[in-house]
């Protein structure tokens, strides 16, 4: 079972582990963090977040009340009824048991019941299989790939745009 709660200041020295290697990390971060990460980039993205009044940071609990992963919500726009979700990550010690399906399906509940907006997006790489597969799961759909979106050790990536709306 997954919780939501906002994320604590406390949480941000757990998501330096998170990560198995850069190209997982580059994946996430799309470049936004550099790698390895650092408790001192998390503070910044935490500080520039709080600042953002339309952007907010979530934390999802395993069972037993521990941070298993994190998303941030961002992009709040109540006049067209939709926010963006994106970097979304679980703890590497939670993955392949169902979390990723329930956290995002959480957040998804809680935009639609409690924003009460309509619309979700975000977007993901299309050589991220895994989180691809589980969007798609929790009822994204793709609306737009853009090419060559992002480079990577000479790899150029394409990015798959997905929404998912209220039913």
């Amino acid at each position: 079972m997954v919780r939501l709660r906002p994320l604590k200041k406390n949480d941000l020295g757990l998501m330096v582990g998170w990560f198995e290697d850069r190209l997982e990390f580059m994946q996430w971060c799309a470049g936004k963090f550099q790698y390895p990460l650092t408790i001192e980039q998390l503070h910044d993205y935490y500080e520039r977040t709080e600042n953002d009044m339309n952007a907010w940071i979530m934390t999802a609990l395993d069972s037993s009340g521990d941070p298993a992963g994190h998303f941030l919500m961002r992009k709040a726009d109540y006049d067209n009824n939709s926010v963006h979700i994106g970097f979304i990550v679980l703890d590497k010690h939670h993955r392949g048991k169902g979390y990723g399906k329930e956290m995002v399906g959480s957040a998804l509940n809680y935009a639609f019941d409690i924003l009460k907006v309509e619309r979700v997006t975000l977007g993901v790489f299309e050589n991220n299989l895994t989180a691809h597969r589980c969007y798609i799961s929790q009822g994204f759909i793709e609306e737009n790939h853009i090419e060559n979106a992002f480079q990577y050790d000479g790899e150029s990536w394409g990015l798959y745009e997905m929404a998912a709306k209220k039913n």
